[in-house]
């Protein structure tokens, strides 16, 4: 018996059905099943049947959201809960609901019991607010400098209906909103187009502190935000993003269904992303802004609140940037359990009557208080939880240079984060939910620890999970070259003149088509900036357009380069000759001051670990691996991957970081890479 025979006998009637919706979904689309694709459908259909946790690696080109997504389908057709789908980027969201799920149900609906019914879920403020429309809520400008996250601008003007209309350009993009709002179905803000500025759509949004609830809210009837949830709990499939999967996890929030299995793609983003959501911000402006907002809407006395924040203030005079690896000191610990007392008294007073009709301005300042409350509690057991503190202030814009930099004259603000997220997503996630981890990035090597450990999968207690990785249909050696420049001197501050004339010689050798990652927004002005005058070739560089803009562009003009950070080294997709040329200025590693990451490695240390492998270069290695994945996009391409930073080459951990990153055929010859992407300017400007 021949192994694809063997492995057709060992397959149940469910993965049997897997299989064979998935032929039909790509023989439908006009290709054809591949081997990975298909062994990543049966993975997750076994991890489903078996309620496993699964963590698949899928290169690029493989073909993972069908490979997720039918199986998933199957299951949730005869499932009570439906199954979830987490992406970390609205764009793959977007991709995923608007692309995939279409068509892949297009092709495969005949052969199933029923249709299958989709919903897409979202954080309330991506949603128009109706009570807000009709004035539910106070006018309120924020003060400078205040931090809340919920809030920040919630004024909604109504303009005089003259003849000109509203002259300011905010107050267009309003009116545009308000129009758009009597007409769609969905107020979802991604349909508006063309687009508004944030704080437009904060005139007409909430979060989900400022929100009255479904049961005060006098237009809970017409919430379109409440509807997305009924559609979600009604669906067999729903797709949500990383934060609201980490907000229904950790806070016990019913923002999300009940559900029994969910997919995590993008799972390389998973710790951050859920880090960032449960991470937390106090200043002083916030807590005067608070105490404002109070006295004006709730009509209690505010005094102990001011007092708590001046006292605050003096504490924090003078502090530096930085870590405090033992949290606060004495006195701003007292400070803050003084504001913590003064958030409870304001809470009490502020209660109101609980049957009189909900009041926006009221809920907006208990919301603020709320908050403020929460965030003193962490403070003040930051230690006990393991969570870590650390110092910084609000950057300015410099026009001179173009770009932000500290302003050390600016408020502090108190940063709070959990050192690890792990353990609340073993007993958040993992515990009661079968999960799928999936990227294209997601071991290192041939090794899912990395990974594993910093979501809650290793350890005493840890659940049961399986890696997998299913392989790419391109053949790396043949369509890439990674050529590192082992000869430039190791990278400093900015763009050195010695990688200035590498990354000029590697571009006119291909001829353009050289998409340029650099590790901050400045090394890519610069680098642009210097290289524009000496190239006969258009450099387009982030933040001249929106960035969907650019990358069209850049994939329309093959001559054409573009240079760009962080947002570029994960979210551009270009096919073909347009992008023979991927450019990385330097590892990535976390900065050398970043407060997290630094605590992280002490960490380790302390437990007797290495902290610069587990933390720094397991984080720079699958950014790494991110930027390198730009180049080979389909099976037709090829094209060279230049890493501008000689550490590659020379340090010891050069083999570690090369782990993750595609089999390309290696080399530090410059004449070799020189002459290759000779031949391919060539080929793509004939």
């Amino acid at each position: 018996m021949t192994d694809t025979a063997a492995d057709e006998a060992a397959q149940t009637a469910g993965e049997q059905f897997v299989i064979e919706l998935l032929d039909r979904a790509v023989a439908g689309m006009g290709g054809q099943s591949r081997t990975g694709q298909h062994e990543m459908a049966l993975q997750v259909a076994r991890a489903i049947e078996t309620g496993n946790h699964l963590l698949v690696q899928a290169g690029t080109g493989t073909g993972k959201s069908l490979a997720y997504l039918v199986p998933l389908i199957a299951h949730a057709l005869e499932s009570n809960k439906p199954a979830l789908v987490s992406t970390a980027t609205l764009a793959l969201q977007t991709q995923i609901v608007g692309r995939d799920l279409p068509r892949l149900l297009k092709n495969i609906t005949p052969a199933l019991e029923r249709p299958v019914k989709v919903a897409l879920v979202k954080g309330r403020s991506n949603y128009v607010c109706r009570h807000k429309l009709e004035g539910g809520f106070p006018s309120e400008e924020p003060s400078e400098g205040q931090l809340f996250s919920l809030g920040e601008d919630t004024s909604v003007p109504h303009f005089a209906a003259s003849v000109g209309g509203p002259s300011s350009q905010l107050g267009k993009e309003v009116v545009r909103l308000r129009e758009w709002a009597e007409k769609t179905a969905t107020g979802d803000r991604d349909e508006l187009l063309p687009g508004v500025t944030d704080r437009a759509w904060r005139q007409v949004s909430v979060t989900s502190m400022e929100c009255l609830g479904a049961q005060k809210c006098p237009m809970a009837a017409e919430c379109f935000s409440e509807l997305a949830r009924q559609d979600a709990a009604e669906a067999d499939v729903v797709v949500t993003n990383h934060a609201m999967l980490a907000v229904s996890a950790f806070e016990g929030l019913a923002v999300l269904p009940e559900y029994d299995v969910v997919v995590v793609d993008e799972a390389h983003e998973l710790q951050d992303r859920v880090t960032g959501a449960v991470s937390g911000q106090l200043s002083v402006a916030m807590v005067h802004a608070a105490a404002a907002g109070a006295r004006k809407h709730t009509a209690i006395t505010v005094d102990a609140l001011n007092a708590a924040a001046a006292n605050l203030e003096l504490a924090l005079a003078g502090a530096p940037n930085g870590l405090l690896p033992n949290g606060l000191n004495d006195e701003q610990l007292d400070c803050v359990d003084q504001l913590r007392e003064a958030c409870r008294a304001a809470l009490s007073d502020s209660k109101g009557d609980s049957n009189t009709t909900a009041d926006g301005g009221r809920q907006l300042a208990r919301s603020r208080l709320m908050l403020i409350l929460e965030l003193c509690e962490r403070l003040v057991a930051a230690r006990e939880n393991r969570e870590v503190v650390w110092f910084s202030r609000a950057s300015t814009f410099d026009p001179g240079q173009g770009y932000s930099q500290p302003d050390e004259n600016a408020p502090v603000l108190i940063n709070i984060a959990p050192l690890s997220v792990a353990g609340r997503l073993r007993e958040g996630l993992f515990a009661d939910h079968t999960v799928v981890l999936t990227s294209a990035t997601l071991a290192i090597g041939s090794a899912f620890e990395p990974a594993a450990g910093g979501l809650g999968l290793l350890g005493d207690g840890a659940p049961s999970w399986t890696g997998v990785d299913v392989g790419s249909p391109f053949d790396y050696p043949k369509q890439g070259i990674l050529y590192v420049a082992g000869h430039l001197p190791k990278p400093g501050r900015g763009v050195s003149p010695e990688a200035l004339e590498e990354l000029e010689a590697l571009i006119k050798a291909s001829g353009g088509g050289a998409l340029c990652l650099f590790s901050s927004r400045r090394a890519a002005e610069e680098a642009a900036d210097a290289l524009r005058p000496k190239l006969d070739m258009t450099v387009l560089c982030q933040g001249e357009s929106t960035m969907t803009a650019l990358v069209k562009q850049f994939a329309d003009e093959p001559d054409t380069c573009l240079f760009g950070t962080m947002s570029l080294w994960q979210g551009v997709d270009v096919p073909g000759g347009s992008c023979r040329l991927v450019v990385i200025d330097r590892i990535p590693f976390p900065r050398p001051d970043d407060p997290l990451m630094t605590a992280r490695s002490r960490a380790v240390a302390q437990a007797g670990g290495n902290g610069f492998m587990s933390v720094s270069a397991t984080h720079a290695a699958i950014r790494l691996a991110q930027g390198a994945g730009r180049l080979i996009r389909s099976t037709g391409d090829k094209g060279v991957v230049a890493v501008l930073d000689s550490r590659l080459a020379t340090e010891r951990y050069a083999g570690f970081l090369r782990g993750a990153l595609p089999p390309f055929w290696a080399t530090t010859d410059r004449s070799k890479a020189l002459a290759a992407l000779t031949r391919l300017g060539a080929d793509a400007l004939r």
